[in-house]
C-alpha cells in the first residue's frame, strides 16, 4: 500500500468518529486504531500476507452458468527493468524536458531511463540491458515500490 493512500487513512480515522479501521488489499492489511480520550497513543500495523497453500477439494464445485470466464493475463515477454527502490517515478529530469524514454526507442546499457525520487534525492536509474523499450509500465509521478516493473526492454 503506497504511503499517500496510508496517510490518507490516518487522516479519515483522525477527523472521524471512528475510533478503528482495517482494510485488507491483495499486498496487506492495515489496521488503524485511533487513541482514547485517555491519552493512550494510537496503533497501526501493517501486515504483510503471505500466499497460503489451499488443499485441493475433494469433489470439484459445479461454477454457475452465468460466472463469465476470466481470460488468463498475457504474459510479459522481454526483459523486465525493475525498481531497485521505493519512491516516486519520473520519466523526465524536470516537466518542461524531453522524456529520458519512450514506447520504440532504442536504449544501450548504461543509459538512463528514468528518475526515481526518494527522500528528497532524484535518483537516475539506468538501463540493465540494450534493446528496444517495448513498454512503459509506470505513469509519470506515480509512487513505485522496491522490486516494482518500470520497463519492459526487447
Amino acid at each position: 500500500m503506497d504511503l499517500r493512500k496510508l496517510k490518507t487513512l490516518i487522516d479519515l480515522v483522525s477527523e472521524s468518529n471512528i475510533s478503528e479501521l482495517e482494510i485488507t488489499e491483495a499486498e496487506g492489511k492495515v489496521r488503524i486504531v485511533k487513541a482514547d480520550p485517555a491519552g493512550a497513543p494510537a496503533t497501526m500495523q501493517y501486515v504483510q500476507q503471505m500466499p497460503m497453500a489451499m488443499p485441493a477439494p475433494a469433489a470439484p464445485a459445479a461454477a454457475p452458468a452465468s460466472a463469465a470466464e476470466v481470460p488468463a493475463a498475457p504474459v510479459e515477454t522481454g526483459h523486465v527493468v525493475k525498481s531497485p527502490m521505493v519512491g516516486t517515478f519520473y520519466r523526465a529530469a524536470n516537466p518542461n524536458s524531453k522524456a529520458f524514454a519512450e514506447v520504440g526507442d532504442p536504449i544501450k546499457e548504461g543509459d538512463p531511463i528514468c528518475i526515481i525520487e526518494a527522500m528528497k534525492i532524484m535518483n537516475e536509474i539506468e538501463a540493465d540491458k540494450s534493446g528496444t523499450v517495448m513498454r512503459i509500465l509506470c505513469e509519470n509521478g506515480q509512487a513505485v515500490e522496491f522490486g516494482q516493473p518500470l520497463f519492459i526492454i526487447e
